[in-house]
């Protein structure tokens, strides 16, 4: 005899059809697999005259989600419309009407996820978030059960797969940054408005949900460096590839002591590095933990079907915890009283990589090591390209480890250089 698990669907866009589709086609196959029958109930949407290429009966479609929220026969809501509100009180609703939550909404958990982990534990309810980062990688199920045992040192990686697809397209094409985003947006890796993603937004939402699972420690969003991709020209990924070097747009954790470094930006890798061969749409991420070493998680972060694959795995878990009677556990909101503060980014220490455009005349260079040497930065390695013809010269430099603050200082008044006629680029490096 197999048990039954209704489900309720708040949120019909793109994730959401889809979701709905998987549960819908593919019941009996995850009856055969899981012993479950996992029913969608309802689904509501506060438009439903839109086509999803799924077909719903009219008596499961609402656009009242307190008709899912109140309804005794569901065991299971998925929220899936984004953003903080209402999405906070639905889910808290949801809660305390003893449902089981499962979300994908990062913008949420990164704001509010403390706040709802500790609802759901007072009211013994589970919350899953596995496609709240990465998509088709299951990062969120290994740090929270496969590795609890482990301290961590470093959790980073590539987490937007937008942003890696437009680099990996830069970087192997050779396109610009407006064609490769324009490229990404046709194949559906990236929205209409991608600010997002490039931005590096969504890469520092996910950011603040891995710290508090890897760390416990809670990050506002405000605390986190972001850089984004846009100021990425084609010229210093090829020339950046010239010199051994990929460019990745990267989220950074990483433990010092009784201190956090969170991070996201650009970032030059060496080629041969396990990270710089993730290209397109995949997600990846790179952990430092003292019991299982150096581990890395690899797939698709962009797209429709993995977030859908990451969605329906949670709902599989909660159902099967359910049947068993099982108490949460899930929802234990991590705790580590060892980091007392988090690193200010001028603290961060890195080496760099920079590219100055400036006239071509003597003396110019002199001025540039000169300004960098008074800010306590050593210069590793030079080149200077030949002239364009509006006499302007790439300059590019390699760094030895230095200071966020000496190089900004030092970048403020090579800026100011009557010869640089442009924005000096840095990206940082990591090893």
């Amino acid at each position: 005899m197999y048990n039954k698990i209704n489900i309720g669907l708040i949120g019909f866009g793109t994730i959401g059809s889809c979701v709905a589709e998987v549960l819908m086609e593919r019941r009996g196959l995850l009856l055969k697999r899981s012993g479950i029958d996992f029913n969608l109930s309802l689904v509501c949407d506060k438009d439903l005259s839109s086509k999803r290429g799924v077909n719903i009966p009219k008596s499961m479609l609402t656009k009242d989600a307190d008709r899912v929220i109140n309804s005794p026969d569901i065991h299971i809501v998925v929220e899936l419309i984004g953003g903080i509100h209402p999405a906070k009180e639905i889910v808290m609703k949801a809660l305390s009407k003893g449902k089981h939550v499962v979300t994908a909404n990062k913008l949420l958990l990164a704001s509010e996820g403390v706040d709802i982990l500790q609802k759901a534990g007072e009211l013994n309810r589970e919350i899953y978030f596995e496609a709240s980062v990465a998509g088709g990688v299951p990062i969120i199920k290994a740090i929270r059960e496969g590795m609890v045992g482990n301290r961590f040192s470093s959790v980073f990686g590539i987490l937007n797969g937008t942003s890696n697809y437009i680099l990996s397209s830069m970087s192997s094409e050779g396109s610009s940054f407006k064609t490769a985003l324009k490229e990404a947006q046709s194949k559906g890796y990236a929205e209409k408005l991608p600010s997002l993603d490039i931005k590096g937004l969504d890469s520092s939402h996910k950011l603040a949900i891995l710290s508090l699972l890897a760390f416990g420690k809670r990050v506002d969003l405000k605390d986190i460096y972001v850089e984004g991709i846009e100021d990425i020209s084609n010229f210093d990924i090829q020339y950046a590839k010239e010199l051994g070097y990929v460019v990745k747009l990267l989220a950074i954790a990483k433990r010092y002591g009784d201190e956090l470094e969170v991070r996201v930006h650009p970032t030059l890798l060496p080629s041969e590095y396990l990270l710089s061969s993730v290209s397109g749409a995949y997600n990846a991420i790179y952990i430092e933990a003292d019991l299982v070493g150096k581990q890395l998680f690899y797939g698709l972060g962009a797209g429709k079907l993995p977030t859908a694959n990451a969605v329906v795995s949670d709902i599989v878990d909660i159902g099967h915890k359910i049947i068993r009677g099982e108490n949460s556990a899930g929802s234990v909101i991590p705790k580590n009283t060892e980091i007392k503060r988090l690193r200010k980014m001028d603290e961060v220490v890195t080496r760099y990589y920079a590219h100055f455009s400036a006239i071509d005349k003597p003396g110019v260079l002199a001025n540039i090591a000169d300004l960098l040497g008074r800010h306590n930065i050593s210069i590793a390695s030079v080149v200077q390209k030949e002239r364009s013809k509006a006499h302007i010269v790439p300059i590019i430099m390699l760094t030895h480890e230095a200071k966020e603050l000496d190089m900004r200082a030092a970048l403020s008044k090579i800026n100011k250089l009557a010869a640089i006629k442009k924005r000096s680029i840095v990206i940082r490096m990591e090893k």
